[in-house]
């Protein structure tokens, strides 16, 4: 029963990260990763010096591969997510990130040589629909004539970056041990963040210490970055990958009810039958195969959500 209540907090941790980033979107989306990077980084590290110092060797020599994952994991993934979030609803990111799993499904047949069943096709299928009609609004017009959000196009570009970061995952996360690597991809990607956040800084005066944007930051850099990882590790650990996957359908859930409590946001018809399309298609598409496990494996680094 534990472990249950572990990735259910977990969904409501992850769907956070959606919430409040949309709460703080006046903030420039390089700040909101920067800060999220450098706040991780320092809670994390006081407990991977050993790791660090016992695997150095290991590191040095691997390094493509970690620079690799921190670039397009934690840099790009959040960068145009939260970018998004200046353009678009919490709600219509929420639905076109639960996509991502299938985005491992296709990766799956492509690279994994993976072979689905029918009823899996059909999934993908409903998961794609289910985005472009939330993005098109079900609309065929702004589909024939491109009108679409750019909120939701920028969506679309965190999970290609996604998509890369999966394949990394699947090749080289094997190789390291957890904390270790999350911070040495949480310091390589704060050091890439700096100088163009220091743009940002230099462009416009924020008021980082504004109470509202010191608690969202702090959030986002303590609970989806490090409670999450805990709880969702001793979740997997207690009832295994596939089990746990199904907790993943909750995300976009989750985030709807925040978006309408917490942000006044109204869910229209479009999205609730865009998101029940992206769910059940979700589910049907990542049935016990080795796509989802990728999708377990990368949310066990705590850094994509």
């Amino acid at each position: 029963m534990r472990s249950y209540v572990f990735l259910i907090i977990t969904m409501i941790l992850f769907s956070g990260n959606i919430l409040i980033g949309k709460a703080i979107n006046d903030l420039p989306p390089v700040t909101i990763t920067f800060v999220r990077c450098f706040i991780a980084f320092f809670i994390l590290l006081p407990f991977s010096i050993k790791e660090l110092r016992r695997n150095r060797d290991l590191y040095l020599r691997e390094w493509k591969p970690l620079v690799g994952m921190s670039l397009t994991g934690i840099v790009l993934f959040n960068f145009f997510l939260y970018a998004s979030l200046q353009y678009t609803t919490s709600t219509n990111v929420a639905v076109i990130e639960a996509t991502t799993p299938v985005f491992a499904v296709v990766l799956g047949i492509i690279f994994l040589k993976e072979r689905l069943n029918g009823l899996q096709y059909v999934g993908i299928v409903l998961s794609l629909v289910g985005a472009l009609w939330v993005i098109t609004k079900g609309s065929w017009a702004v589909l024939s004539q491109l009108q679409f959000n750019v909120g939701d196009l920028l969506v679309l570009v965190a999970i290609m970056a996604w998509t890369i970061y999966s394949l990394l995952i699947k090749q080289h996360n094997h190789k390291f041990p957890l904390i270790g690597s999350l911070v040495i991809m949480l310091f390589l990607a704060t050091v890439v963040l700096l100088p163009f956040a220091a743009l940002e800084w230099s462009s416009e005066i924020l008021d980082l210490l504004n109470t509202e944007r010191i608690l969202g930051l702090l959030y986002l850099g303590i609970f989806p970055s490090v409670i999450a990882l805990i709880f969702w590790n001793k979740g997997v650990a207690a009832i295994g990958p596939s089990r746990a996957s199904v907790f993943l359908n909750l995300l976009p859930v989750f985030t709807i009810v925040g978006a309408v409590v917490f942000l006044e946001e109204t869910v229209t018809f479009v999205q609730l039958i865009g998101g029940a399309l992206v769910i059940g298609g979700v589910y049907l598409s990542t049935r016990e195969t080795k796509a989802s496990r990728v999708e377990i494996q990368e949310m066990k680094t705590g850094v994509t959500k």
